[in-house]
């Protein structure tokens, strides 16, 4: 299907990224229509022009390309694999691209069922968080070459400033999995450099300065960090979806045989902030398992719980 032709454009899973990302699409003058298991979600697009869908055959069945972010992978596995799911009610030649952060191996499996039915399935995670979502700026990594993304090109450039290919179904998700990898040991560096500044009596903003200014900084103590010295721990990326990632990755490299001690210890921790009560709260919440019983309680962990499951 020609780039020209592909007019009619669906989203399934409109939360924090899918609704800032669908919006681009609608202002981009697709025709969009909508699907989410809480219709709210999906009002502010609705009240722009989005059509809504009440099932997933629905959504699917005049789609050129159907885009999904959603939650877990067995979210992706329902939504693409089930008997009413996007595999069997998209039309020929539709495009189906996942969004999500998912299983590697669950992607390219979804990849080979498409190719079989004559349609296209690619896993496309993106990174940027809620920022770049509304500003458009999403870096997208691709399970396939650039040449085979041609006819959706268009498309991921209307939310998304750079587009990295990785040649091969599933090695999208590998890619983004090696960011999250990354992004969590960052954070947990963040949250003790700063927990060791404040226990030795010294002010954590100079010593963010200070590292800020040297090869110890990362995009989280420059982004992240400063919002958990004010106590804002309101999610951008809730904590409980990082630690799937974690998760994931860790399987990933189980398959692999490799050790990730580093990424072990970060699921742990991120594990742990979970079980205290702050799965909801967002990733520099994580900077809280340092702090004193007072600002956790204000933040509405409860480490009594722990205890109690005990």
């Amino acid at each position: 299907m020609s780039t020209a032709r592909m007019r009619n454009v669906s989203f399934v899973g409109t939360g924090i990224m899918g609704s800032a990302i669908a919006g681009h699409l609608l202002d981009a003058g697709y025709r969009l229509t909508v699907f989410n298991r809480t219709k709210e979600k999906a009002e502010p697009l609705l009240k722009r022009g989005a059509r809504w869908a009440s099932s997933l055959a629905e959504v699917a069945k005049d789609a050129d390309v159907v885009f999904t972010m959603l939650g877990y992978p067995k979210d992706v596995e329902d939504v693409y694999l089930s008997s009413e799911g996007l595999l069997a009610t998209t039309r020929k030649g539709a495009w189906m691209v996942d969004l999500t952060t998912s299983s590697p191996q669950l992607a390219r499996d979804i990849h080979g069922v498409a190719e079989v039915s004559d349609r296209h399935a690619v896993d496309c995670p993106v990174t940027g968080g809620e920022e770049g979502a509304v500003a458009g700026t999403l870096t997208a990594m691709l399970g396939c070459t650039k040449k085979e993304a041609e006819p959706i090109a268009r498309l991921l450039g209307c939310f998304s400033g750079k587009q990295l290919y990785f040649d091969e179904p599933g090695a999208g998700q590998v890619a983004k999995l090696c960011n999250q990898v990354s992004l969590a040991a960052c954070m947990v560096g963040y949250a003790e450099a700063l927990a060791l500044a404040e226990q030795a009596g010294l002010s954590a903003q100079s010593v963010r300065e200070l590292v800020l200014s040297g090869t110890g900084t990362s995009g989280a103590m420059e982004k992240l960090a400063p919002l958990s010295l004010e106590g804002d721990f309101k999610p951008r990326f809730k904590s409980r979806h990082l630690l799937k990632d974690l998760t994931i990755a860790l399987e990933e490299a189980d398959e692999l045989e490799l050790n990730l001690p580093g990424t072990t210890t970060s699921r742990d921790l991120f594990d742990l902030l979970g079980e205290v009560g702050g799965a909801d709260l967002g990733t520099q919440a994580v900077s809280l398992l340092y702090a004193s019983e007072r600002e956790c309680a204000a933040a509405g962990l409860d480490w009594s719980s722990l205890e109690k499951d005990e």
